[in-house]
């Protein structure tokens, strides 16, 4: 048995955000590969032949031995067998640490400039969980903060912004809010929607809450139906935060903590909030807080437009009762420990968490 270094996650994702050449190689079946997976790696369903030490697992590969080659399993136990298999075929290869579960907390960023003000959008590539700050005249607003503080702080620093606002568009079900200690490391105030379930001090956010950063102004839009207290925020004519109301190919699941009466009563609900939000001009850039998709490291927003959400999401075009059955229909499984993640995010309480464990697992607030 040869000795394999790990590479953490944070250091696989330097790697990828620089365009170091790297060859990942995802060994886990097939099915967890379509859940979630690394952005550029290569599959290979060789999971039970490498759990077996089977030689022939890796007898049809071939790739320039000058590359690196990182191997990923769940949790980084049997890629260390992976990369052990390939050292032994001459390729230099890590073991990435954790596994998936690991690589949950991986991020890159997308920036834009609008004119009046200009964006980042924080990818958690694995979660699929995306979040902004928006900055105008150096002033900032931070919406629906999901990875750990020094993330934010990096790029807050960077490009010297002072943080004014701390919002979010719902209590999430699928990652732990950094909202509420974001809000006490920068000093700034934290708003949450109402109706307030938190615990904890924070400002409301209503409908037609302002929020000025610089020369520009982000207004609140009420949109429930994913959840009661969800919010859309936008930009006059320019943007609009959808938090998972309406997504990139989708709309928001309105079942989570629901009974079948209460779900088809969120969903008619959310038919209302997505045909106000489709008044809006067809140009208007549409950013929700999650992507069903791995966040390439392109610096490419993920994003569409009022126009292309109604041409190319099928549940928009029809009518209310149509809307709802089919959307009751589609309800993807469940998201893992939800129950557990909401609940810590309502008492803002987050002692002795490990957010690896918690939050390991694809998104699943989408249906399409």
């Amino acid at each position: 048995m040869q000795n394999i270094p790990g590479i953490t996650a944070d250091a696989l994702r330097q790697k990828l955000s620089s365009g170091e050449p790297v060859n990942i190689i995802d060994i886990r079946p097939l099915h967890e590969r379509a859940e979630w997976f690394i952005p550029g790696s290569i599959h290979m369903d060789v999971y039970e032949k490498v759990k077996h030490n089977d030689a022939t697992a890796f007898e049809n590969i071939h790739l320039d031995a000058g590359v690196p080659v990182v191997t990923v399993c769940a949790a980084g136990k049997t890629s260390i067998i992976a990369a052990e298999m390939l050292k032994q075929k001459g390729y230099n290869t890590y073991s990435l640490q954790n596994g998936m579960k690991g690589w949950s907390l991986a991020w890159n960023t997308a920036h834009r400039s609008f004119g009046d003000f200009e964006l980042w959008q924080i990818r958690r590539t694995g979660k699929g969980c995306l979040s902004y700050i928006i900055a105008s005249g150096k002033e900032a607003i931070v919406i629906d903060a999901s990875l750990p503080l020094e993330v934010y702080a990096e790029l807050v620093n960077q490009h010297h912004l002072s943080i004014k606002y701390i919002i979010e568009t719902h209590i999430h079900a699928d990652h732990l809010s950094r909202s509420k200690e974001l809000a006490q490391y920068f000093h700034a105030p934290l708003h949450m929607p109402v109706p307030d379930k938190v615990q904890f001090e924070c400002k409301p956010i209503k409908d037609g809450t302002i929020f000025t950063i610089g020369q520009v102004m982000l207004q609140s839009i009420a949109t429930p139906g994913h959840t009661l207290d969800s919010f859309s925020f936008y930009i006059d004519k320019t943007i609009l935060l959808t938090g998972d109301t309406l997504f990139t190919n989708g709309v928001g699941r309105p079942d989570l903590k629901a009974n079948e009466e209460e779900s088809r009563e969120k969903a008619s609900l959310l038919y209302q909030s997505l045909h106000k939000l489709l008044t809006l001009p067809d140009d208007v850039m549409v950013l929700p807080a999650h992507t069903n998709r791995p966040a390439e490291f392109d610096n490419m927003l993920i994003k569409t437009t009022i126009a292309e959400a109604k041409r190319n999401i099928t549940l928009l075009q029809t009518g209310r009762e149509e809307f709802i059955h089919s959307l009751l229909q589609k309800i993807p499984p469940t998201p893992p420990n939800f129950l557990s993640i909401v609940e810590k995010n309502i008492t803002g309480n987050y002692e002795g968490v490990n957010p690896i464990d918690l939050e390991a697992g694809a998104n699943r607030c989408a249906v399409s």
